[in-house]
C-alpha cells in the first residue's frame, strides 16, 4: 500500500453552463434529489449523490437489491484499520502507520424475488421508476413497478433514513404489492461483511494508473469475526467483529417486522460474514408485503464486539417503544430546525436553490453526529481519500459550523484538542517544540507518506488555531477555551515561534522555510505566503489569549501553566515574532509571491496543455510540476480571503489577477475561494461562473471521482461562496480574541435577491441581499448584535428589519485577468510560458 498527497481531479477550462443536470431525468425540486430514470452508467455517482448519513454512520444511495452496485457501502465515522507503510527508502520521521476506514457490515440488502425471478435494476422491465433524497424529511424514497419475467407487475417502494437524533440507527422500509396476479414472493434480508467478502472481486477487478483519490486496498481480511446469530422467532441478526491491526470493534444488530395479511413463513441463517432471514409469502394481488428493518451499529477503541450488541440491543429496544413513526417525525423536526437556521435562498432561481440545498445537507449528513470524530473529506459517503481528515475542516466546514451549528463546531475543535498530545509527539519527533498535527489521519497519528505535499504543510496548525478563534469569537463561549482549548494556541504559537527563525538585513525580520502551503504543485518552499499570513495571525492570537486569561482568571491561567508548563516570557516572544513575520512582496510586480523562490520559476502554458493531460499530477511526475509556476489550488488568493484585513483592496486586484489565470483548479477546494475573490475585487461574471463550478462540483461529477464520495469540503465552500462572497459576511478582529462583523454585499446581476442567516453570540440574523439594499432581521435571540455595512455601524436587535440602502455591489471589471505570461521580473528577464514535454515538441 502507499499514501500519496490528493487530487481532486481536472479542473474546469470552459465557462460551466448554469445547469449541467439532465432535467429529464433530474427534475428540478427546491426540497429533493429526484431520478426519475435509472442508467447502469453513473451508478458510482449516484450512490454518492443519494446517500444517507449523520456524520456517525453513513449508508450509500446502492439499491436495496444490492446487485448494481459501484461500490456497496456502510460506513462508520472514525471505524479503521492500520496497516504498516513501506517506504522504497527509509527516512527517520517517515509516517509508519497508515490508516483507512473499513466497509462495515452491509444492512441495506433487501433482495426480492417474484415467482423465484430476481429484481435487478439493470435487467429489469421497469414501467415506473423514481428515487427521492427529501432535504426535508431526510429520507431516501424509491418507487417503481416492475414488470417480472412472466408479465406480472409489482410495485415497489423502500425508504431508507439515518436518523440525525439517534446516532446509531437506520430505519428501512420495503414493501411490495403484486399489482395484477398472485405470485410467489421471497424477500431476503442480509447483513454482509463486503469488507473481507468483497475484497478478492474489487481487487481483480481494478485496472488502469494508481489514483491517490481512492482508499488504499487490503489484501488480507480485516474484520476478524468474533460473534454471528439469527433467531429463528424474531428475526434478529447479530454480527460481531474485531479489527485485525487497529485493534477496532464493531457490532450491529438488525431487527425486522413483516407485516401482510397473506400466508408467511420465515427462516434465518447465521455465518461468519452473513446473517439474513428469508419470508415465503403466497401474495395476492392488491395485498401489500411491508418489510420494517431496525438495524443499530455501535464501534469502540477496543471495547468487546459482544458489549456493542448488547449497546445496539438496548438501542433498537428503545426504538421499538418509541415507534418508527416517532423516528420520522423526530428526523423531520430536526431537520425543520437545520433550515431554519441553515438556509441560503435564492429566490427566482429553483435549479440552483435544489443545487445549494443539496450542498447543505450533505455538510449536514457529514457533520451533525461526528461527535467524538473529525469530519472526513468524503463524510461518509465513501471512502475515497481512506476516510481522513484533513486541513479542509477547519479552513472550509468550519465556517458553516460556526455561524449556523455552532455545537456540532465545537465537537469538531474538541476531536482536535483530543489530538494533542499525539500532535506533541509529532513536533517532537520533527525537532520541534509545540505540537504539529497531522495533515491527514483518523487516529490521531500522520497517515502522509509523501512528506512534501504532506507533512510539510505545517500550515494546518496555524488553520486549527485559526477555525478555534473564529468559533470562540464568533459565539462566545470562552468557557471552552479556558478549559483546555487555549492549550491549542499555546503549542501552535510554540510550533512557529521554533520553526521560523530571525534574520538581520535591513531590518529584523521572522521567517519560516521548508514548508509546503495549501497548493501542492509547489512544496516545501521557504516564506510560503499563505503560511506565514496565517502564522502570524496564530502567534499573535495565542499571545493576546494568554494576556487576557491571565487578567481575567488567574486560577485559570495557573492551571494553563501546570498543564503546559507555559513561561511568562512566552508569549513575549510570539508577539515579536508575529510583528517581524516576513511577508513576501515584489515592489516591481507590486504581488506577494507565493514564496520567496515562487517568481523564478517559468509558467507553466495550461492554455497548451492538453486536456486529456489533466489533472496535472496524475501525468507528470512531481519535480517536473515543482519548478513551474502552477497551481493546484487557491494558495495567496486564500490567504486574502482568510486574512483579508491584512491586505489592501489594490493588493488583492493585483494578487488574484497575478495568480488566477495559473490556477489548475485541479483541487475542489478553489473554485470557492476564486469565487469569493473575484467578487470581492469585482470580477462578478468569473465570480458566479467559479461558483457555478463549485456548485456542482458532485451533482454533475465535474472532476470525476464523486464515485469515491462528496467532497464535503467543497460543500462546506459553497456555503462560504454564497455568504462571505455574494452575501459580503466578513469575521474580522478574531485574531485580537475581539470580533467585528462587516457586511459588504456583491449580488449577481442576474439574481433578484440572497437570503441567507447567521448566528452570532446566540442570535440569528437573517440577512437578505438585493439589489438597492439590504435588509437584517433577528429571527431567533435578542441581540444587540453591530454590524459594519460599508463603514456604517448597524445595530440589529429584537423587533422589526433593519434596512440599509445599498448605491451599488462593489467595483464592477469586465472579463477575466490576462494570462501574466510574457511580463517582466525585476532583474528584466522575462517569464516564460512552457509545457513540458519529453519528446522535443
Amino acid at each position: 500500500m502507499s499514501a500519496h498527497h490528493r487530487s481532486d481531479g481536472p479542473s474546469h477550462v470552459a465557462p460551466p453552463v448554469a445547469d449541467p443536470l439532465d432535467r429529464s431525468r433530474f427534475p428540478t425540486d427546491a426540497w429533493r434529489l429526484v431520478e426519475t430514470r435509472f442508467e447502469g452508467d453513473d451508478v458510482g455517482t449516484t450512490e454518492s449523490l443519494f446517500a444517507v448519513g449523520n456524520g456517525y454512520l453513513g449508508m450509500r444511495g446502492n439499491y436495496s437489491e444490492s446487485r448494481d452496485a459501484h461500490v456497496d457501502g456502510t460506513y462508520i465515522n472514525g471505524f479503521h484499520e492500520t496497516w504498516p507503510i513501506l517506504h522504497a527508502e527509509e527516512a527517520y520521521g517517515f509516517a509508519r502507520i497508515g490508516q483507512t476506514i473499513v466497509n462495515a457490515p452491509d444492512a441495506k440488502v433487501i433482495r426480492l424475488y417474484v415467482d423465484d425471478e430476481p429484481l435487478h435494476m439493470s435487467m429489469a422491465d421497469l414501467l415506473e421508476y423514481e428515487r427521492a433524497l427529501d432535504f426535508r424529511s431526510g429520507q431516501l424514497t424509491r418507487e417503481l413497478i416492475w414488470r417480472t419475467p412472466g408479465g406480472k407487475e409489482v410495485r415497489v417502494r423502500s425508504t431508507r433514513m439515518v436518523p440525525l437524533a439517534q446516532r446509531h440507527l437506520a430505519v428501512l422500509t420495503f414493501e411490495v404489492t403484486l399489482l395484477d396476479q398472485k405470485a410467489s414472493v421471497a424477500i431476503s434480508s442480509q447483513l454482509i461483511n463486503r469488507q473481507d467478502v468483497a475484497a478478492e472481486m474489487i481487487l481483480a477487478t481494478e485496472t488502469g494508473a494508481p489514483d491517490p483519490r481512492k482508499a488504499d486496498r487490503f489484501e488480507r481480511r480485516v474484520l476478524e469475526p468474533v460473534l454471528h446469530s439469527a433467531d429463528e422467532e424474531t428475526g434478529r441478526l447479530s454480527l460481531g467483529y474485531r479489527a485485525a491491526e487497529s485493534g477496532m470493534t464493531i457490532g450491529v444488530v438488525a431487527d425486522h417486522e413483516l407485516q401482510t395479511a397473506s400466508p408467511c413463513s420465515m427462516r434465518v441463517q447465521a455465518e461468519e460474514d452473513m446473517a439474513k432471514v428469508i419470508y415465503q409469502i403466497a401474495a395476492e394481488p392488491g395485498v401489500p408485503i411491508k418489510l420494517t428493518k431496525l438495524v443499530s451499529y455501535h464501534t469502540a477503541a477496543s471495547v468487546p464486539p459482544r458489549e456493542l450488541i448488547d449497546r445496539c440491543e438496548r438501542t433498537l429496544s428503545r426504538t421499538h417503544e418509541q415507534g418508527v413513526e416517532h423516528q420520522f417525525a423526530e428526523q423531520r423536526q430536526w431537520l425543520d430546525d437545520f433550515w431554519a437556521r441553515c438556509d441560503v435562498e435564492i429566490p427566482g432561481h429553483p435549479k440552483l436553490q435544489q443545487a445549494v440545498r443539496w450542498n447543505l445537507f450533505a455538510l449536514c449528513q457529514a457533520a451533525a453526529r461526528a461527535e467524538g470524530q473529525g469530519i472526513a473529506a468524503k463524510g461518509v459517503t465513501g471512502s475515497g481519500y481512506g476516510g481522513h481528515y484533513f486541513w479542509d475542516t477547519e479552513i472550509y466546514v468550519m465556517p458553516f459550523l460556526t455561524y449556523t451549528m455552532p455545537w456540532a463546531a465545537r465537537n469538531a475543535l474538541r476531536f482536535r484538542y483530543s489530538l494533542l498530545k499525539s500532535a506533541r509527539s509529532r513536533a517532537h519527533e520533527l525537532s520541534q517544540r509545540g505540537a504539529l498535527f497531522p495533515w491527514r489521519t483518523i487516529n490521531g497519528h500522520e497517515a502522509s507518506a509523501y512528506y512534501a505535499a504532506g507533512t510539510a504543510q505545517y500550515h494546518i496548525d496555524a488553520d486549527i488555531a485559526y477555525a478555534l478563534s473564529k468559533y470562540v469569537g464568533a459565539t462566545g463561549d470562552d468557557d471552552f477555551l479556558t478549559r483546555g482549548a487555549i492549550d491549542i494556541f499555546v503549542e501552535t504559537a510554540r510550533l512557529w515561534a521554533d520553526l521560523g527563525f530571525w534574520r538581520d538585513e535591513n531590518r529584523r525580520t521572522f521567517h519560516i522555510h521548508g514548508v509546503t502551503g495549501p497548493d501542492e504543485y509547489t512544496t516545501v518552499v521557504n516564506d510560503n505566503l499563505y503560511t506565514n499570513v496565517l502564522a502570524r495571525f496564530n502567534l499573535r492570537r495565542a499571545a493576546k489569549a494568554v494576556w487576557r486569561l491571565e487578567r481575567d482568571d488567574p486560577d485559570a491561567f495557573a492551571e494553563l501553566v501546570r498543564r503546559t508548563g507555559l513561561d511568562r516570557d512566552e508569549p513575549i516572544e510570539w508577539s515579536e515574532c508575529s510583528d517581524a513575520m516576513f511577508i513576501p512582496y515584489d515592489e516591481f510586480l507590486g504581488i506577494h509571491p507565493q514564496d520567496a523562490h515562487f517568481l523564478e520559476r517559468e509558467m507553466w502554458d495550461l492554455e497548451h496543455t492538453p486536456l486529456e493531460k489533466r489533472p496535472l499530477l496524475l501525468y507528470y511526475h512531481p519535480l517536473v510540476i515543482y519548478r513551474f509556476q502552477v497551481l493546484k489550488q487557491a494558495d495567496v488568493v486564500l490567504a486574502l480571503f482568510l486574512q483579508g484585513e491584512e491586505f489592501s483592496a489594490e493588493q488583492k486586484r493585483a494578487d488574484f489577477d497575478y495568480y488566477d489565470p495559473i490556477t489548475t483548479g485541479d483541487s475542489t477546494l478553489s473554485a470557492v475561494v476564486q469565487s469569493i475573490i473575484a467578487a470581492e475585487v469585482g470580477y462578478a461574471d468569473l465570480a458566479l461562473r467559479y461558483f457555478l463550478a463549485a456548485l456542482f462540483v458532485d451533482l454533475d461529477d465535474r472532476h470525476n471521482n464523486t464515485s469515491d464520495g462528496v467532497h464535503v469540503a467543497s460543500t462546506g465552500g459553497v456555503w462560504s461562496a454564497l455568504v462571505s462572497g455574494f452575501g459580503g459576511f466578513r469575521d474580522c478582529g478574531a485574531d485580537n480574541g475581539d470580533e467585528q462583523w462587516q457586511i459588504d454585499p456583491r449580488l449577481p446581476s442576474s439574481w433578484e435577491a440572497l437570503v441567507y442567516r447567521i448566528t452570532l453570540h446566540g442570535t440569528r440574523v437573517r440577512v437578505t441581499v438585493r439589489t438597492d439594499e439590504l435588509e437584517l432581521y433577528v429571527e431567533d435571540g435578542a441581540g444587540p448584535l453591530t454590524f459594519d455595512v460599508r463603514g456604517e455601524q448597524v445595530v440589529v436587535k429584537e423587533g422589526p428589519a433593519v434596512v440599509v440602502p445599498l448605491e451599488h455591489q462593489g467595483p464592477m471589471l469586465v472579463g477575466e485577468p490576462p494570462n501574466p505570461a510574457g511580463i517582466q521580473r525585476a532583474d528584466g528577464t522575462v517569464i516564460s510560458a512552457i509545457v513540458p514535454s519529453g519528446d522535443g515538441a
